[in-house]
């Protein structure tokens, strides 16, 4: 597809409204193994919005891969391997658990470019949070479709050098991505299908979910942040991870206050970093 028939979709909004569920929250907190779940009036944590807003497509209107058909509000890039590149996020506001909110998407751009495996599309759309009239988060979300790898094609990972001040281990296991796919009502094969994962889109295993990790960075971000409040948040996604092999978040202080954080593999190399910064 060219790039003048993408401009088509530059642009194009959507709105879903959601009520931020008490339930729909204790079940990310029991999902995450936390012992107490953020009740009616608390303020949502950060990466818990990904829980609401997802729209309910019928079966019949999912693609092959188990995401909503392309060609509707996304637009239909013609690659098949789709996933969370990154995000910039600003938390402008609290959204309290048991509130009614809303969450307005805009396709501020769509973009072509060649990478060292090819060729790539990124699509980068804004989701606009409100509750009470108010803008309590505000987006920008990079999906980047390609090509899957030839057989064979998969590069050994570069070890990741950084030095970290405070680390935790995380072992996704197949329950966490289940649960996971469940709560953000998403269907992509690639976390639970193994076969498709592997014979389709050419993964060693179930992958974790991009989403999911960044969340689990900003509540580790947040947990070393000194009790302040996390006023903005930037990630990058690099490399894959995998069910059942282990992982760590680690992080250390910059200069101006903010964390530096990021998932380190199992092999040492960088699967996602990220930037916190506080109110």
């Amino acid at each position: 597809m060219s790039d003048a028939l993408y401009e088509a979709w530059v642009g194009r909004e959507e709105e879903h409204g959601a009520q931020i569920s008490v339930s729909t929250a204790a079940a990310m907190a029991a999902t995450l193994d936390m012992e107490r779940a953020p009740g009616a009036g608390d303020p949502l944590p950060p990466g818990w919005q990904w829980l609401y807003f997802n729209p309910a497509v019928r079966r019949s209107g999912l693609g092959a891969d188990g995401h909503p058909s392309k060609g509707g509000f996304l637009p239909p890039v013609t690659r098949p391997r789709r996933m969370w590149a990154g995000g910039r996020i600003k938390y402008l506001a609290d959204v309290s658990v048991g509130a009614d909110a809303a969450k307005r998407s805009k396709i501020l751009k769509v973009e072509q470019k060649t990478g060292k495996r090819g060729s790539l599309c990124f699509v980068t759309v804004e989701h606009t949070i409100t509750s009470g009239g108010v803008a309590c988060i505000v987006e920008e979300q990079d999906i980047v479709y390609r090509e899957p790898p030839p057989p064979g094609a998969a590069a050994a990972p570069e070890r990741y050098d950084a030095q970290a001040q405070w680390t935790q281990n995380v072992t996704p296991d197949t329950t966490l991505l289940f649960r996971y796919s469940a709560l953000t009502f998403n269907g992509h094969r690639i976390h639970y299908d193994q076969p498709y994962a592997r014979n389709e889109e050419g993964y060693p295993d179930l992958v974790v979910h991009g989403p999911l990790i960044s969340t689990l960075l900003q509540g580790f971000a947040i947990a070393h942040g000194g009790g302040r409040r996390m006023s903005a948040f930037e990630y990058r996604g690099v490399s894959p991870l995998f069910v059942s092999r282990a992982f760590t978040l680690e992080g250390n202080t910059r200069e101006d206050g903010a964390l530096s954080v990021w998932a380190r593999g199992p092999d040492g190399e960088l699967a996602m970093s990220g930037v916190a910064s506080f109110a």
